[in-house]
C-alpha cells in the first residue's frame, strides 16, 4: 500500500494525537497510591490496571473521531473491524509490571499495519517525556521542544554488542537456553527494559534485543521505529515478526546474522 506525503503526515498526526491522549491518562495513574491492580491469570501474575484500560479507550476515541474506517487491535479491548485496509495495533501500557513498580521503562505502543506489517510506529515514554516515531523511511526522537532524527549504530559482531531483553527467563526453557548462548558471546547483557530497549536500539545506544512469546501489539510499534532507523526485526528464523512470537531486533546486519545462527543451533 502506497501513501502520499499528505497521507503520511495525516497518519503520523493521528498516531501522535493518540500518544498524547494515552500520555495524559497514564501520567495520572503512574506512581499513584490510588492505582488498583487486577490479575489476568489464575495461576500466575499478568497485571492489568485501570490505566491500561482508560489509555486504550482514549486512543480508540481519537480513532473514532479521526479514522473511523480503520480497524483496531488493542491489548485490552481486542479487535474491531474496518474497511480501509489499515489496522491500528495498540498496547496502552507495555510493561505494566514496571508501571505498577514505579519504574519508567514502560511505554505506550502504537503500530499501523497495512497488511504486511507496520508502516508507522510510536514508542512513547510519558514520564520521561520521550517519544520515538518511525515509519515511511525514517525515525526520530523528541522530548519537549527538542527533536532529531535517529538511526541505529554499526556493530561488527556479538563480541562488541550490547544485548537487552525484558525477562531473564526469556520464554520456555529451550528459548532461555538459546538466549543464554547468544548472551555468552555479547559484551554486555541487561534485563528488564520492556519496550524501552527497542527505543534504545533505534537511537543507536544498544545493538540487540531478543525476546520470545510476544504478541503483535507488543512489537508492531517498535518494529516500525527500528526499521525507520535502519535496523532489522525478524523472528528467530529470519522471517517477518509483526505477528509476535520469537523476536530478534538488531541495528547491524552482522549482529543479526550472528545471533540467528546461534539461536537456530
Amino acid at each position: 500500500m502506497e501513501f502520499s506525503k499528505s497521507e503520511q503526515q495525516e497518519l503520523r498526526a493521528v498516531a501522535e494525537e493518540m500518544a498524547d491522549a494515552a500520555r495524559e491518562v497514564t501520567l495520572r495513574y503512574f506512581r499513584s497510591d490510588a492505582l488498583a491492580v487486577d490479575n489476568k491469570e489464575a495461576d500466575g501474575f499478568d497485571p492489568v490496571t485501570v490505566a491500561d484500560r482508560e489509555a486504550e479507550q482514549a486512543m480508540r476515541a481519537v480513532l473514532a473521531k479521526r479514522r473511523p474506517d480503520d480497524a483496531i487491535f488493542g491489548e485490552e479491548f481486542g479487535k474491531s473491524t474496518g474497511v480501509s485496509g489499515l489496522t491500528w495495533v495498540l498496547d496502552p501500557i507495555d510493561g505494566t509490571r514496571a508501571f505498577i513498580s514505579g519504574a519508567p521503562s514502560w511505554g505506550v505502543l502504537i503500530g499501523l499495519d497495512a497488511g504486511q506489517g507496520p508502516v508507522l510506529g510510536v514508542v512513547d515514554q510519558p514520564y520521561i517525556g520521550e517519544r520515538f516515531v518511525g515509519g515511511f523511511g525514517k525515525a526520530d526522537w523528541a522530548r519537549g521542544e527538542a527533536q532529531r532524527e535517529i538511526s541505529v549504530r554499526a556493530c561488527d559482531g556479538l563480541k562488541s554488542a550490547i544485548l537487552m531483553t525484558t525477562f531473564p527467563e526469556v520464554g520456555s526453557v529451550e528459548e532461555g537456553a538459546a538466549f543464554a548462548a547468544v548472551s555468552a558471546k555479547c559484551k554486555l547483557t541487561r534485563f528488564g527494559l520492556d519496550c524501552y530497549a527497542y527505543a534504545l536500539l533505534a537511537m543507536g545506544q544498544i545493538d540487540l534485543v531478543i525476546e520470545a512469546q510476544l504478541n503483535a501489539y507488543d512489537v508492531q510499534g517498535p518494529i516500525a521505529v527500528i526499521q525507520g532507523a535502519g535496523g532489522i526485526v525478524t523472528d528467530w528464523q529470519g522471517n517477518p515478526a509483526h505477528n509476535g512470537g520469537q523476536i530478534i531486533a538488531a541495528g547491524d546486519a552482522r549482529v543479526h546474522a550472528a545471533a540467528l545462527e546461534i539461536l537456530n543451533k
